[in-house]
């Protein structure tokens, strides 16, 4: 099912044609990037004759609200290592949705991820279970290349939209935390013949480690597939770090501004932890670098529970940089 994709209203002045993809209008779990890519892991997971899954993320995380809700759907037992279980007094409402659908959180400190992962699949084989880690060994290595599928066939899709719209995209830009999706959208455009840069906009890592990361992911994707590697891979990566404010989860004004202005001029809604910072990211980059008269792609990842929840806020301000 191809999500919408549409021009919306850019207002830079610069003569850019702006167009949004809409994934977080994917009909599973309040939709995002995150449908597509939490199926490819239960395919995965079936594959390999496991019974039940494990899965790690905080408690902001869409990753793990989508794979809870495919897990409680196939009645297949869920546990979620969770870092900084929640930021304030109020819970987060993913990490409220985790409790619908009955996964186990189990508490893990940030620095302590391998042991806990580690830990926890000790524990459960222990009670006759074979269970899967969505990120491979206790180092969260081995199945980098399993999500990429996901968006490698979304790239196609928006090739198939680009063709029936009559327009170009020189660059597409999305939200890059983990990786998945941009590594995704990279393997999509080197099958194509590598026609388009791919901009992802870093919410959680500094530019050197998550290129790394997707350079890894995309040749253990063609590797999976018995395809030669990409002599363009390196060069393809184009991963943007200066729009952190400070780390994953961190914002300021700038980007309260930009998910207010976005609402009300677009009607779209962005959340402050992924597509409101890139947004932000997007527009900062098109501007830094002199981009005029272009046909530009922005993914809306999804992440409508943290939409409301910045809505919603009670203390009405950004989290401190």
């Amino acid at each position: 099912m191809d999500t919408p994709l549409y021009e919306i209203q850019c207002g830079s002045g610069r003569g850019n044609r702006l167009y949004v993809k809409r994934d977080d209008l994917l009909p599973f779990s309040l939709g995002g990037n995150k449908v597509r890519i939490g199926w490819e892991f239960y395919r995965d997971m079936c594959r390999t004759g496991s019974d039940c899954m494990v899965i790690y993320g905080d408690s902001r995380s869409n990753l793990c609200r989508v794979l809870g809700s495919i897990c409680h759907q196939k009645r297949i037992p869920c546990y979620m290592l969770c870092t900084n279980v929640e930021h304030t007094g109020r819970p987060a409402s993913n990490s409220r949705l985790m409790k619908w659908l009955h996964t186990e959180v189990v508490p893990c400190r940030k620095d302590a991820v391998a042991q806990g992962v580690e830990e926890l699949l000790i524990r459960l084989e222990k009670e006759g279970r074979r269970p899967y880690y969505i990120y491979g060994n206790k180092w969260g290595e081995g199945r980098e290349g399993v999500p990429v599928q996901a968006y490698a066939d979304a790239y196609r899709e928006i090739l198939r939209q680009e063709e029936e719209m009559g327009v170009h995209f020189s660059h597409i830009f999305v939200p890059s935390g983990t990786g998945a999706t941009h590594s995704g959208l990279i393997a999509g455009d080197l099958l194509a013949g590598g026609k388009k840069q791919i901009i992802g906009i870093s919410v959680s890592r500094e530019r050197k480690r998550g290129s790394r990361i997707i350079s890894r992911a995309v040749q253990q994707y063609f590797e999976s597939r018995g395809l030669d590697q990409p002599d363009q891979l390196e060069r393809s990566i184009h991963l943007e770090d200066g729009y952190l404010l400070g780390g994953y989860g961190k914002y300021d004004e700038r980007i309260e501004d930009c998910i207010r202005r976005q609402f009300t001029l677009n009607s779209l809604p962005l959340d402050p932890t992924y597509t409101g910072k890139a947004f932000w990211g997007m527009e900062q980059y098109l501007q830094a670098h002199g981009i005029e008269d272009a046909d530009i792609l922005f993914i809306h990842t999804g992440g409508a529970p943290l939409f409301y929840d910045h809505l919603t806020d009670e203390k009405g301000g950004a989290a401190p940089c």
